[in-house]
């Protein structure tokens, strides 16, 4: 997996299906790579969180259940941020109505 920081600074690690996104935070925590990312260095692992596909991923998210590729480098951005932000309404709506929550759905219309 290549992770990718706000400043754009990278750096590959190797992970298992099994592992979860809180697995993954701990891990690069507790194996920082200090001489490539010295400024960008956090508090804690808990902060530490994983963005797939403009999704932020809830820690108990794990690898397997994305359906990765197996064997194949996945790119996910790492940030620090406390609390994961809340879905927008749009989302919320669309998952209520069992409807997806992308713009061009069956129902979209664009004159």
């Amino acid at each position: 997996m290549r992770l990718i920081l706000v400043s754009g600074k990278t750096k590959e690690f190797i992970f298992s299906p099994v592992d979860s996104a809180g697995d993954i935070a701990v891990h690069v925590y507790d194996n920082w790579p200090e001489a490539d990312w010295a400024s960008e260095c956090v508090s804690r692992a808990e902060i530490l969180r994983l963005i797939y596909q403009g999704r932020f991923l809830h820690s108990s998210v794990t690898l397997g259940a994305l359906g990765l590729p197996l064997g194949r480098t996945t790119v996910m951005h790492l940030v620090p941020r406390e609390h994961l932000p809340e879905p927008n309404s749009h989302d919320q709506r669309q998952k209520s109505k069992g409807g997806s929550s992308s713009c061009c759905s069956a129902s979209c219309c664009i004159l």
